[in-house]
């Protein structure tokens, strides 16, 4: 072969492998860069995962301890309402024996009334007597009224006593987080 020809074999020998290369490169470098735009995506979706995560668990725990919470304040007012059930159930006793005595005490006097009564010798004095009596026992009724009136106005301001200071409670509770 001629040495014009072999030159010429040789420079497009080198050209093509000039050309080879440089596709070779640029290659290289478009397959870096979408590797890299391939890490960069993974790297933005593990964080953007991450991120959910950490919200959602930090939703699932806020919403436990809200559950705990309404749970706890739910068995304060069942303790409350026995509290006051069990308030309202001795003092309604208290209230019935004091009645039944004071009921008692009432027989015996109209008991008593009626005996002597009977031993009266004149109109005058069983009018007297039926008028003392009658007197003693309005008053007396009066007073037992009154008294029944304010202890049972005493049993209910008890008995509320503990629905109250939940209600009180739930309303400084729930009115500062909402």
């Amino acid at each position: 072969m001629s040495a014009t020809k072999t030159k010429a074999a040789a420079a497009t020998t080198e050209a093509a492998t000039a050309a080879i290369e440089s596709t070779a490169d640029v290659s290289v470098k478009t397959y870096e860069k979408s590797m890299a735009a391939v890490r960069e995506g993974l790297e933005k979706a593990t964080k953007g995962l991450e991120t959910s995560q950490a919200k959602l668990k930090e939703g699932v725990e806020k919403a436990v301890k809200s559950s705990e919470e309404l749970l706890a304040f739910s068995k304060g007012n069942v303790e409350a309402l026995v509290k006051a059930t069990q308030i309202y159930a001795t003092g309604l006793q208290d209230l019935s024996k004091h009645f039944a005595a004071t009921s008692k005490a009432s027989v015996e006097e109209s008991v008593a009334f009626s005996k002597s009564l009977l031993g009266v010798k004149s109109v005058k004095e069983a009018v007297d007597l039926q008028t003392g009596f009658t007197k003693s026992s309005i008053q007396k009724a009066v007073a037992e009224s009154n008294k029944l009136t304010d202890a049972t106005v005493k049993l209910t301001e008890q008995a509320i006593a503990p629905i109250t200071a939940r209600i009180s409670l739930a309303v400084e509770s729930f009115g500062k987080t909402h």
